[in-house]
């Protein structure tokens, strides 16, 4: 019996069929991308404990947050007439977006640990169908994720910015996009390490530094002169604050369209690293 042909990671034309019964095509690529994203969100739907995870994180950090900074609400510093469960709302859902993407690259390496992608090899699809997939369910998971935080801060902590239901539907889009474009860098990074490991050490190396030197907990007058230098040139500032007026119905000026633009160039930048990475550990 003749070994399966095994195809390089660019390829997704044909393999020689069953007893070398000539060409089988595999199918087209979109097909590819919703089969394997299906897959994807069935391995989800299956581990309850990643579901649950993924809301009793940005979850804690709401209920610990909102009681330690809620005496931030009556400073100077702060925006007035808005609460503080409405000004820290956005950054957690922004969080949430970090941290899915984290789980993307973390992901990404346990298929190619455990010998998914190796078999996904053995078959006539396309490299970028397996990493566009993979993103594809994450944005899924990830909507979903922080459609039922807005529900639970609006029910359980009174969640009402003054943006209404539209602001609140912009910012959960604009945190879905944040979303998507990092789970491209973490994936890119991950492809290149390929430990899950060292993996896990970046991401908690990268994790924290973005969240607590920004805007997400408190106004960046509030931080020391060094801290604020750097949440200043910090990304996630630009995503925190173009979700945070979005939500309170504020204007929100040329950081709504500097945060999508840095999203767009890391998401692009991600994907062509992430491609090149995983076909080079083919």
């Amino acid at each position: 019996m003749s070994a399966p042909t095994t195809l390089s990671a660019s390829d997704s034309s044909t393999v020689d069929g069953p007893g070398g019964g000539g060409p089988w095509r595999g199918t087209s690529v979109p097909m590819q991308i919703i089969i394997l994203t299906g897959r994807s969100l069935r391995a989800v739907v299956a581990s309850r404990a990643l579901v649950l995870l993924g809301l009793l994180q940005p979850l804690i950090v709401l209920i610990l947050f909102s009681q330690v900074f809620a005496s931030l609400a009556g400073t100077s510093s702060f925006p007035a007439g808005v609460s503080y469960i409405d000004y820290l709302m956005p950054a957690v859902l922004v969080m949430g977006s970090l941290s899915v993407a984290l789980q993307s690259g973390v992901g990404l390496l346990d298929d190619m640990r455990n010998g998914v992608v190796a078999r996904f090899r053995t078959l006539p699809i396309a490299s970028a169908s397996v990493l566009v997939a993979r993103s594809l369910a994450d944005v899924v998971r990830h909507a979903l994720q922080l459609a039922i935080m807005l529900v639970l801060a609006a029910t359980l902590f009174g969640f009402s910015p003054g943006g209404g239901f539209t602001g609140v539907l912009l910012a959960w889009l604009m945190c879905i996009a944040v979303g998507w474009s990092l789970s491209w860098m973490f994936m890119a990074i991950g492809v290149w390490i390929t430990n899950v490991e060292v993996m896990q050490g970046v991401t908690s190396m990268v994790m924290f530094p973005l969240m607590f030197a920004s805007s997400a907990y408190v106004p960046l007058s509030s931080l020391p002169a060094w801290l604020r230098a750097v949440a200043t040139v910090n990304p996630l500032t630009y995503s925190v604050d173009a979700s945070r007026n979005l939500a309170l119905g504020n204007p929100v000026g040329v950081g709504g369209l500097a945060a999508l633009g840095a999203a767009g160039l890391i998401g692009l930048t991600g994907a062509i690293v992430a491609t090149r990475g995983f076909r080079r550990s083919a």
